[in-house]
């Protein structure tokens, strides 16, 4: 079905961004970097996938079962998202908040053309029926430039909700805690733009710089863009290894080293920051359990920190065996959304969290990522990106934090604007 062509690179780098400026001209594309951070479960180092030759795309209702035979129909590589409304799928939940952006709850394509970079080798992967092309096409790719065709443009970048807003929600969810109807709740704010007109990849380029995460994606469907820096995994299945890294905690860098150390420091030893994340991590314990063998849930790493540009980050890694009786799409199925971005129990947070928020989530808290022909995935939670509808000119993006019987309003109001600054900082 596909041919293999494989080679080697001086420069991975510099093919990276020849790879990204390439793949602009197509309607579909997604470009998926780790940006070479060192981390245990890494398959690639860098992906290209563009133009579809199949693709799925639906709303919420029955989207899980219309993925699993569009999946177990193809066998082949699949690129796409999960969008946090599919939540409505899974359980008897609505979405009724504004929506300005207007992406289809689920979307997936099989490209006819995929480029797989690990260390300097290349792997390029073309369906059959294109495969006398890829020559011409790698030619093109080496002599690829990048050029920005509009003149940057100042937004006027709105909040949601305000800071008296935020600080009167959260007295209402701790209200919900101290009264024992949820542990934890994932609540979250939109900032937006009007009339945004932009160049997408070079936002891409700016985020990714001053970022730097392991799960960048850029994504493309005709007129809607993600631009990703996020630094979490939300589930990987590598042959029967099922692998999530929920992250839950969140501290401050600093330019100085030692007040850097002792952020970190602080970050690891905050009880506030680890019942967090223990709460998640059981929630995620539970939710893989599903699809696994009996008896072989583990959590391999708990409360490990981890730093990157912006921010240090504490992160459980959660394994698993996958038991084969199930289709692979019931792992992501059983397991959405993601806990560390709802909150515990994740039924009833779900519910409280639709209330208290002003906008519609969609792909922001959703997943990014792709199947493999043989069935195994890698999919990152949706966190830390900048949501674009061309056709609209509406600009979007998302922060939140999660929110504790030990929560203080203004510590989470401000640790919210600590994850919203780099996505200010490039969009100026």
């Amino acid at each position: 079905m596909r041919t293999s062509i494989y080679k080697s690179i001086s420069d991975p780098k510099l093919l990276k961004q020849q790879l990204i400026n390439w793949g602009q001209q197509f309607r579909e594309v997604i470009f998926l970097d780790s940006n070479d951070y060192l981390q245990e479960h890494s398959s690639y180092d860098c992906i290209l996938a563009v133009d579809a030759f199949t693709s799925i795309k639906t709303d919420y209702h029955n989207a899980f079962e219309d993925l699993k035979q569009y999946q177990q129909t193809t066998r082949d590589w699949l690129f796409g998202y999960l969008s946090y409304d599919l939540k409505n799928d899974v359980e008897e939940l609505q979405s009724n908040n504004f929506d300005g952006l207007h992406f289809p709850d689920l979307f997936f394509f099989q490209p006819k053309k995929i480029f797989l970079l690990k260390g300097n080798q290349l792997e390029i992967q073309y369906l059959n029926m294109c495969d006398d092309e890829w020559e011409e096409d790698f030619k093109e790719i080496e002599e690829s430039k990048y050029t920005t065709d509009k003149t940057s443009q100042k937004l006027v970048i709105q909040q949601r909700i305000s800071q008296a807003e935020y600080l009167e929600k959260i007295a209402k969810i701790l209200h919900h805690i101290h009264h024992g109807d949820i542990y934890e709740a994932n609540f979250c704010m939109e900032f937006f733009a009007e009339n945004a007109e932009i160049d997408p990849l070079e936002k891409f380029r700016k985020l990714n710089e001053i970022s730097k995460p392991p799960f960048a994606v850029f994504f493309k469907n005709n007129k809607h863009f993600l631009l990703s820096a996020s630094p979490e995994r939300y589930l990987k299945k590598e042959g029967d290894l099922l692998i999530s890294q929920p992250i839950k905690g969140t501290a401050k860098r600093f330019a100085d080293p030692i007040e850097d150390e002792k952020s970190k420091c602080l970050l690891a030893t905050d009880p506030k920051e680890r019942s967090e994340n223990i709460m998640i991590t059981d929630l995620v314990r539970n939710d893989l359990s599903h699809t696994a063998q009996k008896g072989t849930v583990q959590v391999t790493e708990l409360c490990g920190i981890y730093s990157f540009m912006q921010v240090h980050q504490m992160i459980t890694t959660i394994t698993a065996q996958f038991d084969a009786q199930h289709a692979v799409v019931d792992a992501l199925k059983t397991t959405f959304p993601m806990g560390s971005m709802t909150g515990a129990p994740k039924i009833s947070a779900m519910k409280i969290i639709e209330k208290m928020e002003e906008t519609k989530r969609g792909l922001y808290s959703g997943a990014v990522g792709y199947f493999t022909p043989n069935g195994d995935f890698d999919f990152n939670v949706v966190i830390r990106s900048i949501l674009y509808n061309q056709e609209n000119k509406y600009l979007s993006f998302s922060v939140g934090s999660a929110i504790t019987s030990q929560s203080v309003a203004e510590k989470e109001y401000e640790e919210c604007l600590l994850k919203a600054k780099a996505m200010r900082e490039v969009l100026g």
